[in-house]
């Protein structure tokens, strides 16, 4: 990795540290955020739920929120269509749940990727209207580009209503009420343009709240929209969505929610998953435990069971449901895996110079290549499309790397695709099978463009240069403070300069090692290295260490541990940092 770190001005430093009360290594991690204002990195480190703005601030909310105040009044019949992701998922519970306490009977689809294909299909439509024609249908997470989709529901006389958050290729909806912050940008939105489709309905949901409590509707006057942001945090944490303005808020106190785990099917699925609540709610619980259980039942089977599993008050139900989807997870890991070793054997075979990656396997389940794209990209430091085989048509999903964003880039080789949306950070793509070759040389030249050359080697940004003897529970509590950590705002890692291994690393479970250092003082701190066990450190030799801090609960004991993302000998003289 090539180490990189830009001083700061120490009289900002000091200067912002003074202002806050806090540590000049605090002060430093609030400028690099951007934070130098002394006031708005007070708000940082302290958000509140009063911060979220007005709902109606947000273009066409109060248009969709006096739709549904009158689907409310009429009874209306509401059919809800949210994508099979954890943000669809999660923002389909919220919002069938706030509407069933306001007495509607909201049918709810889930597209099946595997029959539907991904987002507002016809096939989907289809399959949602089997019961009938409703007065509105609702569709979460897709439907921006669905011209075609959403007058044909028009056509049937059905009011629509689509709320989400991906990148728009074309014009607007001219038709139905469209709510998409990317789409409708306004002056100041900066707080709420990045809201995942959670967030957003998060937001319709507060609006609607806003009507019917000036109606004094007697359950509007009861709710409290706290109750719903664990279902906002896990689809915005999820998401992969910048964790800053109002994703920040939601995310931070729905972690809090998360905490006290009142709803049945998130306490199930937190039992199967090993997410103990007597320890802090973090991002990677939601990111590596929930949801990716939430999402194995889109990618193998029907994520309508997740949706089910979020809304019931049945234990026993929600205890089997979670069961199930843990099994559908181990499976996925299982393919998973395996697609990963074929497609880490491809690039080191074909593709190992690329700057962008095009991967394709005719027995590649198309449910599962986003994780592996993820995956591929990490380790080889570059943007990675892979994808699957589904008939004539190849699919899947792309990830990228800092500096590469993937809308810019498909926008400029996307003549060969059929269809593709997503985020800076993620895509989907589907195309014919004949247009790989042509795909792949103009995706590659499309990366190298943006990023102004060849991506090679990773980049490991230090946020600050900090000694042994500052890591105690004091900085511990001020990383608390600007938590939780995500996109938009990175969990540092921290420079320790000339540190002496005493004796050699242990490896465990021959992937990973453990390691421990002394501080000026003689005092032991622990270490652990994840999946570096081919590279240990020597031993009696002067090192820099790269580090993130974390707790380490076990046995009832609350430890603090580094854990280690790089290493270097140290060079003999260093000017300081």
């Amino acid at each position: 990795m090539l180490w990189t770190y830009k001083p700061l001005p120490a009289d900002e430093v000091g200067a912002l540290a003074r202002a806050t009360g806090s540590s000049a290594v605090l002060a430093e991690l609030l400028l690099r955020n951007g934070l130098g204002d002394p006031v708005a990195a007070a708000k940082f480190l302290k958000p509140s739920l009063a911060e979220l703005n007005d709902p109606f601030l947000l273009p066409n909310v109060e248009a969709a929120a006096l739709r549904l105040r009158g689907a409310v009044e009429s009874r209306e019949q509401v059919i809800v269509l949210g994508d099979y992701d954890v943000d669809g998922v999660s923002s389909t519970a919220l919002l069938v749940s706030v509407l069933r306490r306001f007495g509607l009977h909201p049918h709810f689809v889930v597209p099946r990727r595997m029959e539907d294909g991904y987002g507002l299909s016809r096939s989907a439509i289809d399959r949602a209207l089997e019961r009938g024609n409703p007065d509105l249908f609702i569709a979460l997470d897709c439907g921006t580009n669905s011209h075609d989709e959403v007058a044909y529901l028009i056509s049937q006389g059905i009011d629509v209503l689509v709320i989400d958050h991906h990148r728009s290729k074309e014009k607007p909806l001219t038709q139905g009420i469209l709510i998409n912050p990317h789409v409708y940008p306004v002056a100041g939105d900066e707080p709420w343009r990045n809201l995942c489709t959670v967030g957003l309905v998060f937001k319709l949901a507060h609006g609607l709240l806003k009507l019917l409590r000036a109606d004094n509707h007697p359950v509007a006057l009861a709710m409290k929209l706290r109750d719903y942001l664990d279902l906002a945090a896990m689809g915005t944490v999820a998401d992969l969505v910048p964790l800053t303005g109002e994703n920040r808020i939601l995310a931070r106190y729905g972690l809090r929610i998360l905490q006290s785990c009142e709803r049945p099917g998130v306490r199930a699925l937190m039992d199967v998953a090993g997410v103990k609540t007597e320890h802090a709610i973090m991002p990677v619980d939601i990111s590596f435990r929930l949801g990716p259980r939430i999402n194995a039942s889109g990618r193998l089977a029907d994520a309508a069971l997740s949706v089910d599993l979020l809304l019931s008050d049945d234990d026993e139900f929600c205890r089997e449901t979670a069961r199930q989807l843990d099994v559908f997870n181990r499976e996925r890991q299982d393919i998973e895996r395996q697609i990963t070793e074929e497609a880490e054997k491809m690039i080191e075979e074909k593709f190992a110079d690329w700057p962008g990656i095009v991967l394709f396997g005719d027995n590649w389940h198309p449910g599962v290549v986003g994780i592996v794209a993820g995956r591929v990209s990490r380790k080889y430091n570059r943007p990675c499309v892979v994808l699957g085989n589904e008939g004539e048509m190849a699919k899947g999903s792309g990830r990228s790397v800092n500096g590469v964003n993937l809308v810019e880039v498909l926008g400029t080789c996307s003549e060969h695709l059929a269809s593709w949306g997503g985020h800076p950070m993620a895509v989907g793509v589907s195309l014919n099978k004949v247009n790989l070759d042509v795909f792949r040389a103009g995706f590659a030249a499309a990366v190298r463009a943006a990023a102004g050359g060849d991506l090679i080697e990773p980049i490991l940004t230090i946020a600050a240069w900090i000694t042994l003897d500052e890591i105690r529970e004091k900085i511990m509590g001020e990383l608390e403070s600007l938590q939780p950590f995500g996109q938009g705002n990175p969990e540092p890692v921290f420079g320790v300069r000339g540190v002496v291994l005493r004796q050699r690393p242990d490896i465990f479970r021959q992937v990973h090692f453990r390691f421990n250092l002394e501080d000026s003082k003689g005092r032991r701190l622990f270490g652990v290295a994840w999946k570096m066990a081919h590279r240990l450190p020597p031993a009696g030799v002067l090192l820099d260490f790269a580090v993130e801090l974390a707790w380490n609960h076990f046995n009832d004991r609350k430890l603090l541990q580094l854990e280690l993302i790089d290493w270097r000998v140290s060079e003999p003289s260093v000017p300081s940092g």
